[in-house]
């Protein structure tokens, strides 16, 4: 029915004759109807209108309360402006019996709770009660719609974080590489810095894992606790992550625990701030988030994430259990390498001595050998070498009786022709031939640079001396006395 339709039933029921008749004299010049009638009026032509159809309505729930006794919900409705938050449209509504069963499995299959201030697209229908007044009855939710919101905010998310932060944040084929599980994992992981509420069931279960390890590893754990739900205590858990850079311990690796929960518990770990310092933190963040069906943006933004605290207790015993068996197995290695060795060098040796026995005794078979024909030699040698110098000797003799006389002889002549070679060189022989001796002072002269005009010589001949001056001196070139 259109609303034309609508206003012109209410105006003929107004005008009705037999509620003129009905009215007090003095009233009969203004036309007057009962309230009830007119919501009973009101009530039918909505109920005319809108009795048979139901909606999917996109609205915020406000104003809710839940009456466990009857299992009934009130809330209100409203649309706001998403520029001013200014309210376009609002109305009451409720829900009961299998609306509220309907919200009870929405809860459960998205892990949001049925309260103010979410964003539900609901299937309603129109009621009008005189009594109550006009309101919409739910009678079912969708689930999609809400994760399909969660689903989103956490797409515009990611890609924000990928957008703003190219230095440390990037998506490569599928996968989001981060600086921070791009960072080596220490061989050991055992210096450890956790964050989590310390009344966390997940966390104890994380400590019990780690105390009780079959294999007696240490862990010194380090405790930095937050609240680790609500997206509105993100900025305190990135207080106790500045904390934990701050403390200039050299953690081996920061372990993120939260235990199990509706899925909205776990919108903390998709904050935007959160994940930035996540993404760049400079030391191997470990997540342990307690859920199974998807991953937080931690997990994406984090060097490795493990779907609960347990398991994140696990990995970290796991990892030095790896390293110890890489000793184990080298340590192994070297046994039996070193057996082998010692065989190789053990046949070595036993083949080297086999061969220094043998060796030796040709050796010493040779040298008897040697020494044998050598002790023969020194028998029968002596006296041949005896003999043979014996006969050397009588030779020698015989050649010094020969030759003796040849030998003084010759050796005579040669006295005597040294003898007439000093004769014929001595200064009396020189100077019996015409030469003589200048003498100054007593000393032979042969250089005439230091007799000068003047100077009293002494001139030696063959039979007399001769004292004189010198006059002059002439220069001559020395060439007349040569042979």
């Amino acid at each position: 029915m259109k609303k034309s339709r609508i206003f012109q039933h209410l105006k003929n029921t107004w005008l009705h004759p037999e509620l003129i008749r009905n009215t007090p004299l003095k009233l009969a010049a203004i036309p007057a109807i009962k309230l009830s009638e007119l919501t009973r009026q009101i009530h039918e032509t909505i109920n005319g209108v809108f009795g048979s159809k139901t909606f999917w309505v996109i609205a915020d729930i406000t104003n809710y309360t839940y009456k466990p006794q009857s299992n009934f919900h009130y809330f209100e409705l409203v649309e706001k402006d998403k520029s001013s938050a200014k309210i376009l449209a609002k109305i009451g509504g409720r829900a009961w019996g299998n609306a509220s069963v309907n919200i009870a499995n929405f809860e459960k299959a998205t892990g949001q709770q049925f309260k103010n201030d979410i964003n539900v697209l609901i299937q309603v229908a129109v009621q009008y009660n005189p009594s109550f007044g006009l309101q919409l009855n739910l009678l079912d939710i969708d689930t999609t719609f809400t994760l399909g919101r969660f689903e989103q905010q956490r797409k515009e998310t990611l890609d924000r974080l990928v957008r703003d932060n190219p230095s440390f944040i990037r998506l490569t084929d599928g996968q989001y590489r981060t600086r921070n599980n791009e960072l080596p994992l220490n061989r050991v992981l055992q210096h450890i810095a956790v964050i989590s509420s310390d009344t966390s069931a997940g966390y104890h279960d994380f400590r019990h894992t780690l105390e009780n390890n079959t294999f007696g590893y240490h862990f010194e754990v380090d405790d930095y606790f937050a609240l680790v739900q609500g997206e509105g205590n993100a900025g305190q858990f990135l207080t106790k992550l500045i904390q934990v850079f701050g403390s200039g311990k050299a953690y081996d690796a920061l372990v993120i625990i939260r235990g199990g929960g509706a899925q909205t518990d776990f919108l903390i770990f998709d904050n935007y701030e959160l994940n930035r310092a996540i993404a760049k933190f400079p030391i191997p963040v470990i997540t342990g988030i307690g859920h199974q069906k998807n991953e937080t943006i931690a997990d994406l933004m984090a060097h490795t994430s493990t779907k609960t605290p347990t398991k994140a207790a696990e990995m970290l015993i796991a990892h030095n259990r790896n390293f110890e068996e890489a000793v184990l197995s080298v340590q192994q290695h070297l046994v039996i390498r070193t057996f082998q060795m010692m065989n190789q060098h053990k046949e070595l040796l036993t083949r080297l001595n086999q061969t220094i026995i043998n060796s030796s005794k040709n050796l010493l078979h040779e040298k008897h050998r040697d020494i044998l024909n050598l002790s023969g030699m020194v028998l029968t040698n002596p006296k041949i070498i005896i003999s043979n110098k014996r006969k050397d000797l009588k030779n020698l003799l015989a050649n010094f009786k020969s030759f003796n006389r040849m030998y003084f002889a010759n050796h005579s002549r040669y006295i005597g022709h040294f003898e007439s070679v000093v004769r014929m060189m001595s200064p009396q022989n020189i100077l019996n031939k015409g030469f003589a001796i200048v003498k100054i002072n007593g000393q032979i002269v042969s250089n005439a640079d230091a007799i000068e005009p003047g100077t009293e010589l002494t001139i030696a001949l063959s039979s007399a001396e001769i004292n004189t001056k010198v006059l002059s001196k002439t220069s001559r070139n020395g060439k007349e006395f040569e042979l």
